[in-house]
């Protein structure tokens, strides 16, 4: 682990991303907005796409985790599915690229397993997170040999619709800390400073935070709801 990725322990990780359909897209405002993550005390970005990224990484010297979202047809699996999408990753060199690691089959009928052994083939040095939903999937990232085990997909598949990360005092968390080997990255519904400093006491390595900081359109919907 180089010493930029060392300084996000125990430190805010701000996820600076908007879709085509959302009105923030552009790799000029995403920039600006990891300059304001920045001026605000984030250590780290997590940022989606290529462009993204060399867009940010020309404006603040912060560690990236990369990824790039994409649809494929008949496959569940979005975040960095295939090979293509480390390629174009590799081309801005992210500090950590995370990958989708539940359970689902990548195009292809490719397993996690399958995969991940490609690219630690192909990129040995390269960082790796794995995006997982169930305490079991990120026991199964851990045993492969993810670098970093995050929680970023907890309630947005079917295996975890029915969990929420901070019930029970992060009990997800909490086991997942017990059990695994590797640095837990905290992601997926962190959106107040309370649950921000609690993952850190639990001894999560780092914590990623995003619409409740970047998304301005969802953050002024909870102020709008409240007056109907």
């Amino acid at each position: 682990m180089n010493k930029k990725v060392e300084g996000l322990k125990g430190k805010l990780i701000v996820s600076c991303q908007a879709l085509p359909h959302e009105p923030l897209h552009s790799s000029f405002i995403m920039g600006r907005m990891a300059v304001a993550a920045k001026e605000g005390g984030a250590l780290g970005i997590r940022a989606n796409t290529k462009e993204d990224i060399a867009e940010i990484k020309s404006l603040v010297e912060l560690p990236v985790i990369g990824i790039v979202k994409r649809d494929y047809e008949d496959c569940k699996v979005y975040i960095t599915p295939t090979m293509k999408e480390i390629e174009e990753l590799m081309e801005v060199r992210p500090e950590i690229i995370a990958v989708d690691a539940t359970g689902a089959l990548r195009p292809e009928g490719k397993t996690l397993e399958e995969f991940f052994k490609e690219v630690k083939a192909k990129y040995p040095n390269q960082l790796f997170m794995a995006d997982c939903s169930t305490v079991e999937e990120a026991l199964h990232a851990d045993e492969l040999g993810f670098d970093f085990i995050g929680t970023t997909m907890v309630g947005y598949t079917e295996q975890s619709a029915v969990l929420k990360i901070e019930d029970d005092d992060f009990a997800i968390i909490r086991e997942i800390l017990s059990k695994a080997k590797h640095p837990v990255i905290a992601e997926g519904n962190i959106n107040t400073p309370e649950k921000v400093k609690r993952v850190i006491e639990l001894g999560c390595f780092s914590v990623v935070v995003g619409s409740i900081i970047t998304r301005p359109q969802l953050i002024t919907k909870a102020f709008a709801d409240a007056l109907k």
